[in-house]
């Protein structure tokens, strides 16, 4: 890590990796602001023998950039488990979150589960386990949802108490059971602010009447309850951030050493008999039509070119337009005709391609859909599936997913920018 790295990193929370010389992760963590985090490396190198090894057997860092810094805790969790990174200790083993689960029986239950196996509704990751563990409790107890498997004719001691949902009754009522349950769910799925809410109410009034337990107890729940909703209101899920993680963990290949093959195949994919030394990968990103970006990323002999990288605004559009929009970053990234390579892959369909031949009809182009990972060449005009197995798939396909993790830092680090 050097200083100009580092000051390229931005001040968002996120995940990052430390990578050996062979691509392998040693070490996943997050950060609150991953440049200062990255930064505190080097200054604890100096004191931590177990940094210093870190920092010496790295070569690389890579990071995704999440939208909270307990999205950031959700992927380190997801990634270090998938991974086991030799210099993680914790999360390596087992199953790191937890779920709130409503089965989907004839008379439904609300468990805490570690994985999706059941049919039902599930709330969750979760990290903090604690945390959910005592808001699955508070709900049992609110909601009178314990299903005791006891039959009693005049009801079992916990339904005396008040937490028993009746079911050891002879007349049982499945539907009011039912009804409670789904009061349950709407208290994880909605309005989460008025629910909480209703919590200080009911403390104020414990604390007015002198029932400081029983506030004390409430705040406690309220506060676990403010930590769930909290992680409920991020949406996570193991494939929010699947093209950014795929990107880093399965980066454009260096292919140099084998790049005269791929190079023949590529050749041959393309049918020109032309040398293709250098690729330029191009691609849009957007949010709902605005904050409009675009990437451009160099390889040559297979090896990326990072000095000829290069991140766009778009000035020209307001609203989305992927075809003027990469027709505005290919013209100013060529406006030295000397710079065109000698192959240009866009990240679209037959239509993205269209648009950049009909201002660059000297250099020769291709596109690469997302679907089917279809390629559109002059001599593949309605596209052909690429083999993802094989060296030419692997590459074309490693830079399009490459640009396109640097389209999408670019256009989280404009709009957070923006904010401010």
């Amino acid at each position: 890590m050097d200083k100009e790295f580092l000051n390229a990193v931005p001040l968002l929370p996120g995940v990052y990796l430390f990578k050996n010389e062979h691509q392998q992760t040693l070490y996943i963590g997050k950060a609150k602001h991953l440049r200062n985090r990255l930064r505190s490396y080097l200054t604890n190198a100096k004191k931590d023998w177990k940094v210093r090894a870190l920092i010496d057997e790295h070569v690389r860092v890579d990071y995704v950039i999440t939208h909270s810094e307990i999205e950031a805790s959700l992927l380190e969790a997801q990634l270090i488990g998938q991974h086991k990174p030799k210099y993680n200790v914790l999360l390596k083993s087992g199953q790191p979150f937890l779920y709130l689960l409503f089965t989907a029986d004839d008379v439904p239950t609300i468990e805490l589960v570690r994985n999706k196996k059941k049919k039902g509704t599930y709330f969750g990751p979760f990290l903090q386990r604690t945390q959910a563990r005592n808001v699955h409790r508070f709900l049992i107890d609110t909601f009178k949802l314990f299903l005791c498997n006891k039959k009693i004719e005049n009801g079992c001691l916990d339904y005396h108490l008040g937490r028993c949902s009746g079911s050891c009754l002879s007349h049982f009522d499945p539907a009011d059971y039912i009804f409670r349950l789904d009061l349950a769910k709407k208290a994880l799925k909605k309005n989460h602010d008025g629910f909480l809410l209703q919590l200080d109410t009911k403390i104020k009034e414990y604390i007015a009447t002198q029932a400081y337990e029983k506030a004390q107890h409430l705040h406690a729940y309220r506060q676990d309850l403010e930590t769930i909703f909290t992680t409920l209101h991020t949406r996570y899920s193991d494939d929010k951030y699947f093209k950014q993680v795929f990107s880093i963990t399965n980066p454009a290949p260096d292919v140099s050493a084998q790049y005269t093959r791929t190079h023949h195949q590529l050749q041959e994919l393309l049918a020109t008999t032309d040398d293709i030394k250098t690729i330029d990968c191009f691609d849009i990103s957007h949010f709902q039509g605005h904050h409009i970006v675009g990437s451009c990323i160099r390889y040559t002999d297979g090896i990326p070119e990072k000095n000829m990288f290069r991140k766009f605004n778009i000035k020209t559009l307001d609203n989305q337009n992927d075809y003027a929009a990469l027709q505005e970053i290919v013209s100013r990234r060529y406006k030295n005709s000397t710079e065109i390579p000698d192959l240009i892959l866009i990240d679209g369909g037959k239509g993205q391609r269209n648009a950049i031949t009909t201002i660059l009809p000297q250099a020769r182009i291709v596109s690469l859909a997302k679907r089917e990972e279809r390629l559109f060449s002059d001599n593949h005009p309605e596209g052909s599936i690429l083999n993802a197995h094989d060296s030419v798939g692997k590459l074309l396909i490693g830079l399009r997913d490459y640009a396109h993790h640097f389209a999408i830092n670019h256009h989280r680090s404009r709009r957070h920018h923006s904010k401010k």
